[in-house]
């Protein structure tokens, strides 16, 4: 680490190119050299993978991974990948032989993901260490050459080419160095007793041993090694096998038995007693792991063991006799860890793309998913699933590298949130399974239009409301949610009897408010339709609309207004009534009209007499005005009285009426404008017999006719009539007619005076006071004409005996 690091030297090496996996995964591999500046460009991900540079921006190529520190970056100009933290191989990936970096370069529009393995090249930036810095040999003198002496190891972090290579020993008469190979397992070194020592002569041998790497330069260290020569035993222990190996469950409890080693010594005595111990190499101390008989030889377990960590074990074993002067074997013992399935599955998110929006289109990219197993072999191979029923499903990128994409229809007036479930399981017995669980937030559209809570809204205004009060409120709801749920209410114009909608109802926009802009009436309009259309904020806009039928109630405004002959205002009416009347003589009829309907156009009559006059009544219905007795002489000879017609409305409205009543002493003289009752002939002679039934056969003629022409017209005209929603005139049973709201019909009053009959015919609506009424009386006809409202045709008819008059307008 501290000699001097490679400047502005970069070993990039493209190892693989492209490796799809689908349309939108694919495998890159690049090589760097560890400690190299930051900004060293790596490789050109956007020539690798023909993709064009001004693109990469627009698309937001980014690097993702799952290390503590993003060890590279993009350059979204050029396309590079470049180094952005600096890389110490022995930090990153300790004691392996191979180090790389995963990461993934993510693309929108569309998503791709690409994987890409950076192998971490290591440079030799570590000189070999021991561990000690004096190692102390004794010899015995009687020792002959070619004795071997296993000499402690140089540990170098570096790997490869850069690791320990050799090692050198100083210059001397005795010793040389024997350099063995190990393969993968190192080099090591060994002493060889070159020439029998003395001694007397010399003692104590000093050596200086140098552990030299492979690097360009090399690097080196140096051990002293100091050699005290003694006098005794003359035979070393010897071990069965050079090389024993062994095999252990990484779950076996501590004190489970590894190995039994053997070794022998010809000498006798101590000098053949043989101790056993391990020998503490570099850093490893295998006495930490294992237990060690030192009278047996048996190898037991001691600390736990872990396949993931260190799959084998390098142990060196010493055989050790007791003579005087002590000589000892060396062997060595591989430990090979079997593993066992002890690790679950990991599950990884390396990147989630939260909120979809609800219309995402299936195989859209919701998360980027690793799982990872520490497990070898088939404890190692895992898979992984979605669990449950939701609209997403894992799919394969490459090895164990997934993406979450969307597999079924998004709604998120239905479900706004999904905790998403993935299970890993892997190959082992039992297999073990993880579970990571993502949520994912669903993020609304306008794909609903406002929804009224009926197709049609009815709305009941009184009329003579005041001008600008609200009448109803209009509510729609939408379930999107912010501005797709953001309504406004405008009205659709419509013409409802030449009236512009606009001029009779606003709405306000935001609260769907109905305001009325004028006073309705209705004896002029009693119903109007329009419509009212809901349109959200969304992009693009949603809308619907709602029928909306405003029916007018009707109020008690109209006061009764009399029907002529008695309707002039300020004329003085009169009627005779001759002194020899009978008790119940028909005086005169008053007929009245309201404009209103129902109950406020139900009118009845009353007659307000002076105190003491009982001579009179009226009809309360019927508006009949007939004699009560008959005459006295007490009687006063003329009889104002005062007609009052009122309805039933709240408050009920009325109106007067004046007629004075002169009693005269002869019927002859009687001269009204309607016909009074004949008076009985006590002489009833044979021609007043025939002229009587010649009148009546041409009254029951003449009767029929009309009733047939009536009825053929209605039918005909039926259905012109059906559209209208207009009153009626209806007949009580004492002759009497009121006007009232009902269905589209014609009616024909009859009096209740068998001797005088009046047919009245009106279409729907009922014609207002200054309508046209035809009235005949003896000989003497009434016409007041004036124009019906209304287009149909109408027929008026009165008759009474042979005269019949019969008028269409």
């Amino acid at each position: 680490m501290g000699a001097p690091r490679l400047e502005e030297f970069v070993w990039i090496q493209i190892i693989a190119l492209l490796c799809l996996c689908d349309s939108s995964a694919s495998q890159l591999s690049y090589s760097v050299s560890e400690e190299v500046n930051k900004g060293t460009a790596v490789g050109n991900i956007a020539k690798d993978l023909n993709l064009n540079v001004q693109d990469l921006e627009t698309r937001g190529l980014r690097v993702v991974s799952g290390y503590s520190k993003k060890y590279f970056d993009m350059d979204l100009q050029t396309g590079n990948l470049f180094v952005d933290e600096r890389i110490d191989r022995e930090e990153l990936c300790p004691n392996t032989a191979q180090c790389s970096v995963r990461i993934q370069a993510v693309l929108s529009d569309p998503m791709n993901v690409h994987r890409i393995d950076v192998n971490i090249l290591d440079i030799n930036d570590n000189s070999p260490v021991f561990t000690e810095q004096t190692h102390t040999l004794e010899i015995s003198e009687s020792m002959t050459p070619g004795e071997r002496y296993l000499l402690p190891i140089a540990e170098d972090a570096d790997t490869g080419t850069n690791s320990v290579k050799t090692y050198k020993l100083s210059q001397n008469e005795y010793f040389s160095l024997d350099v063995q190979s190990g393969g993968e397992h190192g080099v090591s070194a060994e002493l060889v007793l070159q020439k029998a020592l003395d001694r007397e002569k010399l003692p104590v041998i000093t050596l200086m041993l140098t552990a030299v790497d492979g690097g360009k330069p090399a690097k080196s260290g140096s051990l002293t090694i100091i050699i005290n020569v003694i006098d005794v035993n003359d035979n070393s222990p010897v071990f069965s096998k050079s090389l024993y190996k062994a095999r252990v469950s990484e779950d076996a409890a501590p004190g489970s038995v590894v190995i039994k080693l053997n070794a022998t010594d010809l000498d006798e005595g101590m000098n053949s007693k043989i101790l056993y111990s391990f020998i503490k190499r570099g850093n490893i101390d295998p006495s930490n792991i294992f237990d060690i008989n030192s009278e047996t030889g048996e190898i037991t377990v001691k600390g736990s063991l872990d396949y993931e960590d260190t799959p084998a074990y390098e142990v060196r074993v010493q055989a050790k006799d007791q003579g005087p002067v002590p000589r000892s074997a060396y062997s060595k013992l591989l430990v090979e860890v079997i593993d066992v399935n002890d690790n679950a599955p990991e599950i990884t998110v390396t990147s989630l793309m939260t909120p979809v929006k609800e219309d995402a289109e299936l195989g859209t990219i919701v998360a980027l998913v690793t799982v990872s197993d520490e497990d070898g072999g088939n404890n190692g191979v895992t898979s992984c699933k979605v669990v449950g029923s939701v609209p997403f499903r894992l799919k394969l990128n490459y090895k164990n590298d997934y993406s979450l994409v969307v597999d079924g229809p998004l709604d998120r007036e239905n479900t706004s949130l999904y905790n998403v479930t993935m299970t890993a399981t892997d190959g082992g017995c039992p297999p073990l399974s993880s579970r990571r669980i993502i949520t994912v937030h669903v993020s609304d559209v306008n794909d609903n239009a406002p929804r009224f809570m009926e197709p049609v809204i009815s709305i009941y205004v009184k009329e003579n409301s005041p001008t600008g009060s609200t009448i109803y409120t209009i509510n729609a709801f939408d379930p999107d949610l912010d501005s797709n749920a953001k309504l406004t209410y405008t009205l659709l114009d419509s013409n409802p009897r030449n009236i512009p909608v606009s001029s009779a109802i606003n709405i306000n926009s935001e609260t769907g408010d109905l305001v009325s802009l004028q006073s309705f009436n209705y004896e002029e309009l009693k119903t109007f339709r329009f419509q009212v259309q809901a349109t959200d904020s969304g992009v693009p806009p949603l809308s619907s609309n709602v029928t909306v039928n405003v029916f007018i109630l009707d109020e008690n405004d109209n006061s009764p207004a009399i029907l002529p002959p008695y309707s002039e205002h300020g004329s003085v009416n009169s009627e005779s009534v001759p002194y020899s009347a009978e008790a119940g003589y028909f005086v005169a009829k008053i007929r009245a009209v309201d404009a209103d309907s129902g109950y406020n156009a139900l009118l009845s009559y009353h007659l307000s007499e002076p105190k003491g006059n009982n001579l009179f009544r009226i009809g309360t219905s019927t508006g009949e005005i007939r004699t009560k007795r008959r005459m006295s002489d007490n009687d006063l000879k003329t009889h104002p009285l005062l007609v009052l017609v009122s309805d039933n409305g709240e408050a009920p409205l009325s109106a007067t009426v004046s007629i004075e009543v002169v009693v005269l002493e002869s019927s002859a003289d009687i001269q009204t404008q309607f016909r009074h009752v004949p008076i009985k002939d006590d002489s009833f002679s044979d021609l007043n017999l025939y002229l009587l039934v010649a009148i009546v056969s041409v009254s029951v003629i003449f009767l029929l006719s009309l009733i047939t022409l009536i009825a053929v017209r209605c039918h005909r005209t039926d259905g012109a009539f059906s559209r209208y929603s207009a009153p009626m005139i209806t007949t009580h049973p004492d002759g009497s007619w009121s006007y009232s709201k009902s269905t589209q019909q014609y009616d024909v009053c009859f009096s209740s005076d068998t001797l005088k009959s009046d047919v009245v015919v009106f279409p729907a609506p009922f014609p207002s006071v200054d309508a046209e009424l035809i009235s005949i009386n003896g000989g003497d006809t009434f016409t007041r004409t004036q124009t019906l409202p209304t287009k149909e045709k109408v027929c008026v008819a009165k008759f009474m005996g042979s005269n019949f008059i019969h008028e269409q307008s």
